[in-house]
């Protein structure tokens, strides 16, 4: 059963999924400096609407074992001492304890 930690940075990365395209369509309007003023404020107005969680911001790589948050391997999603300890068990495909 992961933790709450790791449980809202799920619901952070499926909403940000979900608004990803109508965020930056607005974004874009916004930004855009060949628009009319008025037409750029409505789309930042837009953006001001969207959800605490709908910013990329708010996704952070989290360890899915532990919910840590530092030293995490992304390609694994896992924290430095849970991919140490995976690997030692060889639950991890193509991962060895180097020795030379």
């Amino acid at each position: 059963m992961p933790n709450a930690r790791v449980l809202r940075d799920i619901k952070a990365r499926n909403v940000v999924k979900a608004s990803e395209v109508l965020r930056k369509a607005y974004l874009c309007v916004a930004r855009n400096e060949t628009l009319s003023p008025q037409v750029r404020h409505q789309a930042q107005l837009q953006l001001n609407t969207f959800g605490k969680y709908t910013r990329p911001t708010t996704v952070k790589n989290r360890c899915t074992e532990s919910g840590r948050g530092r030293g995490v391997i992304s390609e694994f999603a896992l924290c430095r001492y849970q991919f140490r300890l995976k690997a030692l068990n060889l639950e991890l495909p193509g991962v060895r304890k180097a020795s030379w």
